[in-house]
């Protein structure tokens, strides 16, 4: 147990000391994920899909050119921190909406819920768009895992992982800024 204890503690300290890491793996591992679920699983991404794997593709350059850059000029690697943080809220934003969406926690775009087929749809204008392309729903959950979506996911580990990045920067900030007083 305390061996354990020991070894996520280090792991943990690890992280905190290469936050830009930890963003790049996060995403790539989400990015991998998602691409995985699509190309061997067969479950074609939504419309609000797309929005949270660019900003993971964002992330993910954003931080490893941190990453590679800060070995060099760390101002720079920093300035790439801070970037990478900002893509994280954007994926928070993302995928929070996508799962909102799907919980019908409020509406999502016309083009892929439910919502955009009402009553007074003219039957031969959707056959024509059902026949052009097959539409993914995005209040939908193609997939879950203890009653939680991929987009659901995505918030919680973009949260996780953005919350822990804004606090290492945060701290890296204030240690060279008391070291340079």
């Amino acid at each position: 147990m305390s061996d354990t204890r020991n070894s996520i503690a280090s792991l943990v300290r690890f992280f905190w000391n290469n936050p830009l890491l930890l963003a790049f793996l996060m995403s790539t591992s989400l990015l991998a994920g998602a691409y995985g679920f699509q190309y061997i699983g067969g479950m074609e991404p939504c419309d609000l899909c797309w929005p949270q794997r660019y900003a993971h593709m964002a992330i993910a350059l954003l931080s490893g050119a941190g990453l590679l850059m800060g070995q060099y000029r760390p101002f720079v690697g920093r300035i790439f921190g801070w970037a990478t943080a900002l893509a994280l809220d954007v994926s928070i934003v993302a995928s929070g909406y996508h799962a909102g969406v799907e919980q019908k926690w409020w509406k999502g775009p016309d083009t892929c819920t439910a919502a955009g087929l009402s009553e007074g749809t003219d039957m031969e204008s959707l056959f024509d768009n059902m026949m052009e392309s097959k539409v993914i729903m995005c209040d939908e959950i193609p997939w879950d895992m203890f009653g939680i979506s991929m987009a659901g996911y995505n918030f919680l580990i973009s949260f996780g992982v953005a919350g822990f990045v804004m606090f290492a920067l945060l701290y890296k900030l204030r240690k060279n800024h008391d070291t340079a007083l």
